[in-house]
């Protein structure tokens, strides 16, 4: 395949969307993890992990490290660390060759497989931050897992979760944040709408994520 496809990209995307059960996903990771860099993220102008970094740096987080939820090949944490070269940072993702793509750009502490939608007590329960591109869409992970990646944190942690726009409106994310904040879990709840791809693809350059900025308590 071509590594700056963009019509190979919108396709692998949209069976991405598709994906039902947690082995399908490590599956069809398996061969994306080749070409999600090249003929995903870079033909389409992925600029979605920049808005991540970028509400994150507008909170205050406390010391310590940052989780990036379904860390993929660690675009985030690349992101991140032009804005703080000195974050720690650990990831965490269903795909271990996924995982090995991110291993050997070097911008992890740690990296740990995991499917979070079963038994996640193997991941620390401390961190100072949250923040995920790309996982919170169609065919992944839903809001039903917020209070549980809420649960890795440390009191005062702060979160930049970024949510597939129309997956937030039809999966009902809003309600799990009022809950969450009517619960006394977490407080500052506040929500930024930013571009997913650059515009080069006219299929989706309209594409948004909202990223949930909040802190825990």
């Amino acid at each position: 395949m071509n590594g700056d496809d963009p019509e190979e990209g919108v396709r692998l995307l949209h069976r991405a969307y598709s994906l039902g059960a947690p082995d399908t996903h490590i599956d069809f990771y398996r061969d994306f993890a080749e070409l999600y860099d090249s003929t995903y993220a870079a033909s389409l102008g992925y600029i979605y992990p920049l808005g991540i970094a970028s509400v994150l740096s507008g909170q205050q987080r406390p010391q310590g490290a940052i989780l990036d939820i379904g860390c993929g090949t660690g675009l985030v944490a690349t992101a991140i660390r032009k804005v703080d070269p000195s974050a720690v940072i650990d990831g965490v993702d269903i795909s271990p060759d996924m995982l090995g793509k991110a291993r050997a750009k070097g911008e992890y502490r740690d990296l740990v497989a995991a499917d979070l939608t079963a038994d996640c007590s193997h991941i620390a329960t401390d961190y100072a931050a949250i923040v995920s591109a790309g996982t919170f869409t169609f065919g992944h992970l839903g809001p039903e897992l917020i209070p549980d990646m809420v649960g890795l944190c440390r009191p005062g942690a702060v979160a930049a979760l970024g949510v597939n726009s129309v997956y937030f409106v039809e999966q009902g994310f809003r309600d799990v944040l009022d809950s969450l904040e009517t619960e006394g879990q977490i407080a500052n709840v506040a929500l930024h709408e930013m571009p997913i791809y650059d515009g080069r693809d006219e299929a989706h350059q309209d594409d948004t994520a909202m990223i949930l900025a909040f802190t825990t308590i």
